[in-house]
């Protein structure tokens, strides 16, 4: 039997999610528990700019231990299963770790494996991802490699995180091979299972001309279902009853399904969903059956974008909730849904679509028209939001 430890809180998963929760409760209690293996912590956000030779992959990393909030004990293992009967989490390294309350964000799964073929030629051949920190990298080199023929950037049917990113990384290619005076030359296509281009009507108003600037052809209600890497080819099925279609590529950039990670699926703190998220009422981010548990981030259930954003005004409502659990009480604070996509349309242009539930524009800057491609929106994408990351959210302060 594995030793038993005991603590007021504990938090799975040291990413944007944990790390600001766990500022955010450190300066209210004591006795705060990390799970997380990596050594390294990522702003994945700026992946899409490495992907499209504006940023280093070197700028979006920083060691899991400078960003550990003092104070708070770091287990550097995998959490591996809940026992929420027991209160109690085992890890890889076969500790069972028992909590007064549970906070579960140990972010996301990309299962590659679900889209045949992708496996075997992922980072190779033309085809990469800016989901990856060693793949982002790659997406540029192909970007430059690329002259003439065809390009193809697909997404997923099912929640994902940033679901924008998929539509930046193609006009940030396709704004670099206007500039390299070959756009003309190259046959775009992008593959979207949505029947617009986003889910707010002002924001996919606004793309659509964006998409028609560069010449871009849009397949709507359509996703990626297999790939022969061999003769590099690309078998699309249909959303809505309509013959799938196949397209020949020279580059792809390719979004994999997403899921909850597997552990978390198995567990008694999942939906019955295929993507098995853990079940959490959507506004105050509790468990629906085990009151102290919560969750927050893109493994939570809440069917919202699931963005940096997103978690940043998740953190606040977990964090009061979480105490009015440790003292006895009712969760207070509730989260509305707010989420944001930075969506780049150039190498100095960008869209800031931010919205809640209701799916209207909830804007942060009211004073500026933030549902057009804006200069000073891009300085806030490359500059100003990952500064307000490091020095601020992962501080609790924002």
């Amino acid at each position: 039997m594995p030793n038993t430890a005991h603590h007021r809180v504990v938090i799975v998963g040291g990413g944007a999610a944990g790390i600001s929760v766990a500022a955010r409760l450190r300066r209210k209690i004591d006795d705060i528990v990390i799970i997380e293996p990596s050594d390294k912590h990522w702003y994945h956000p700026l992946w899409t700019l490495v992907g499209a030779g504006h940023a280093t992959i070197e700028q979006t990393e920083r060691t899991e231990a400078s960003v550990i909030p003092k104070g708070v004990h770091w287990v550097k293992e995998a959490a591996t299963a809940f026992d929420p009967d027991n209160n109690t989490v085992e890890t890889s390294g076969g500790q069972r770790i028992e909590y007064d309350v549970l906070i579960v964000c140990p972010g996301i799964q990309l299962d590659w494996d679900r889209i045949p073929g992708l496996t075997d030629t992922i980072g190779e051949n033309g085809v990469s991802c800016n989901y990856e920190p060693h793949l982002a990298p790659k997406t540029w080199e192909f970007i430059q490699q690329t002259t003439s023929g065809t390009a193809v950037f697909t997404m997923p049917s099912d929640p994902i995180k940033c679901a924008g990113a998929p539509q930046k990384i193609a006009y940030l290619a396709c704004d670099r091979w206007r500039q390299a005076g070959v756009l003309d030359k190259i046959d775009v296509h992008l593959v979207l299972p949505t029947p617009g281009m986003f889910g707010v009507p002002v924001f996919a108003k606004a793309l659509e001309q964006v998409a028609a600037g560069y010449g871009i052809n849009v397949h709507f209600q359509s996703e990626l279902e297999s790939i022969d890497a061999d003769k590099k080819r690309a078998f699309f099925r249909s959303m809505n009853d309509e013959p799938g279609f196949e397209l020949d590529y020279d580059m792809m950039h390719v979004v994999p399904h997403q899921s909850a990670p597997d552990w978390v699926k198995s567990s008694p703190l999942s939906t019955d969903l295929p993507t098995g998220y853990v079940d959490v009422d959507k506004h105050t981010m509790q468990h629906v059956r085990y009151p102290n548990v919560f969750a927050l981030g893109d493994a939570g259930s809440t069917p919202n974008s699931k963005t940096g954003a997103a978690v940043r005004k998740q953190a606040p409502v977990v964090t009061a909730n979480a105490m009015k659990q440790l003292e006895g009480g009712d969760p207070t604070e509730r989260y509305g849904g707010y989420a944001s996509c930075p969506l780049t349309t150039s190498g100095n242009r960008m869209l800031l679509a931010e919205f809640d539930y209701s799916m209207e524009p909830k804007p942060s800057f009211p004073l500026i028209d933030t549902t057009k491609p804006r200069r000073d929106m891009w300085y806030l994408k490359k500059y100003g939001l990952p500064f307000l990351y490091w020095n601020m959210m992962l501080k609790g302060r924002a």
